[in-house]
């Protein structure tokens, strides 16, 4: 039972964390084509987050108890 809710959970960070990639990528994408700095940074900020949770998702999905 606890295994079956650590995976659920490991699965919900990993999706969780690629959707908050996949929109900065977005937010990245509309601020290049409106050439605006601030937006480009944040989505740029935004991306490496998404990816830093989806390692920890996968690292947590690692951990054996």
């Amino acid at each position: 039972m606890l295994e079956q809710v650590l995976d659920l959970f490991q699965k919900f960070v990993v999706i969780g964390g690629a959707l908050w990639l996949a929109w900065g990528a977005i937010v990245a994408g509309i601020g290049l084509k409106d050439s605006n700095g601030p937006d480009i940074k944040s989505g740029l900020w935004q991306v490496v987050g998404g990816g830093m949770i989806i390692a920890a998702g996968a690292l947590f999905g690692a951990v054996a108890l």
